[in-house]
């Protein structure tokens, strides 16, 4: 695709939208960056308009899309926009960001996808690939846009990046050289309106992929493990409860490599910081990763051995008058909200609650008896979730008008030997612009107890 000289229309001012403007700016089009909120809500706009990129603020670009010779959409912008129908009844090319770098790219890419853990695994592989590849980006859900990288790559360099559903609705040529998708569970409903299009959408991670590219999927996981029909590349299994062919697996407290009908330990828990079946998960599979992506084994361990989780994610923050407090604002749907609470050792008062995507709530609630010993509720959800608590028998919640307030009935309610979850089983978004600001709020509160 020929950038240089083109009208690009990019829609969303978040990070990746404004990365992309810049990087197309930068590539020789004719930009115009447009978002929903007016100038006056965006703050200093300025250093956009001093590189000569066109602003298109306070409404849907409707009347002006047939413009342009493509559209870059964020991720955070629904796909079934009128705009959008337009674009592609004119034969608009319509791409994610992530397609747009992609474009771009001269080396491999390894990319993972699925509903929980993809954080956790894209750092690990992430730091695994950086012990061979000194100009390793990593890149994409993560936080750092793609198209912010893509220019500093070299064809003997490596892309791992954390992909979401969101990124892949728009993604056309997308080709990664490994492709991961860790687990699938209910999620993001309120967009994709069905599960059956929620696992279309991750399952456009290894689309384009062929026989001589690697898909490392999650055997334990009845969707993902049906993924191998679906794929063309060489399919790499990691499993939690079984011996796997070829593949890596968990046996007792030891990590197994099984290649060509041999075994091979690869590490024992016990020598791992971070903790829980999920996080021994998210281990396999970013070593399967990067044993694909050709990483050393000992390279392997070495990260394996001092990595000690990402923030946001069962984030240990501070020990208060006996009460240990966790932020896991990350828990932003109900099967990594589970994995908190399986976390915790101690009675727990756990904060729950925010932005609506259409989730039901009652496998989270079910866990809570003999673990959770009162719900604190916030946001949108407070009351849904409230009532499926009283579905199922569970009273000890109460309601909490803010964020503040929650943490402080928390503190109230905790006695020493408890623990504090900020656990929501939610998105932000009703309360917060993203669950790192939720989860730094929260670590604030605790830090000045």
């Amino acid at each position: 695709m020929e950038f240089k000289g083109k009208k690009a229309l990019v829609c969303g001012m978040a990070k990746s939208g404004i990365s992309a403007a810049e990087l197309l700016k930068r590539l020789g089009c004719a930009v115009t960056l447009q978002d929903l909120k007016k100038e006056e809500e965006l703050g200093d706009v300025s250093y956009l308009k001093n590189q000569g990129i066109e602003l298109y603020l306070g409404s849907n670009p409707d009347d002006i899309v047939t413009d342009f010779d493509f559209v870059v959409l964020s991720p955070g912008i629904p796909c079934d926009l009128p705009f959008i129908f337009k674009a592609r009844e004119l034969k608009i090319p319509v791409i994610s960001e992530v397609e747009l770098s992609y474009r771009l790219t001269p080396c491999p890419i390894a990319a993972i996808t699925g509903t929980n853990g993809k954080t956790t695994t894209t750092t690990l592989a992430g730091e695994m690939f950086k012990t061979q590849y000194k100009n390793c980006a990593v890149v994409g859900n993560i936080g750092v846009p793609y198209s912010s990288e893509v220019e500093r790559l070299t064809k003997d360099d490596y892309v791992v990046a954390e992909i979401s559903s969101f990124q892949m609705e728009t993604a056309v040529e997308f080709h990664p050289h490994i492709s991961a998708v860790l687990n699938i569970t209910p999620d993001h409903l309120n967009r994709h309106k069905t599960l059956e299009n929620y696992i279309s959408m991750k399952e456009r991670v290894f689309a384009k992929q062929n026989e001589n590219d690697f898909c490392v999927l999650n055997y334990e996981d009845e969707t993902t493990r049906k993924m191998a029909e679906k794929t063309k590349a060489k399919v790499v299994f990691f499993s939690s409860q079984r011996r796997i062919e070829n593949g890596i697996y968990l046996n007792g407290k030891d990590i197994i490599i099984n290649r060509n009908g041999k075994d091979t330990k690869l590490i024992s828990t016990d020598d791992l910081k971070i903790l829980g079946v999920h996080n021994y998960e998210n281990v396999m599979a970013a070593s399967a990763i990067a044993i694909c992506g050709g990483i050393s084994i000992e390279n392997i361990v070495n990260v394996l051995k001092n990595f000690a989780g990402v923030e946001h994610r069962i984030e240990f923050v501070k020990t208060v008058n006996g009460v240990d407090y966790y932020n896991d604002s990350k828990g932003t749907n109900t099967d990594a909200a589970i994995r908190g609470v399986m976390a915790m050792v101690k009675p727990c008062v756990l904060i729950g609650g925010g932005y609506d995507k259409g989730s039901e709530y009652d496998d989270w609630v079910e866990k809570f008896d003999g673990r959770v010993k009162k719900l604190v509720l916030i946001g949108v959800t407070a009351k849904k979730i409230a009532d499926c608590c009283d579905k199922h028998g569970f009273k000890d919640y109460c309601f909490a008008d803010s964020f503040e307030q929650a943490v402080d009935i928390c503190k109230n309610t905790a006695k020493s030997g408890d623990c504090v979850l900020l656990s929501p089983a939610c998105a932000s978004w009703d309360m917060f612009k993203s669950y790192e600001q939720r989860g730094e709020i929260f670590k604030d509160l605790v830090n000045k107890m």
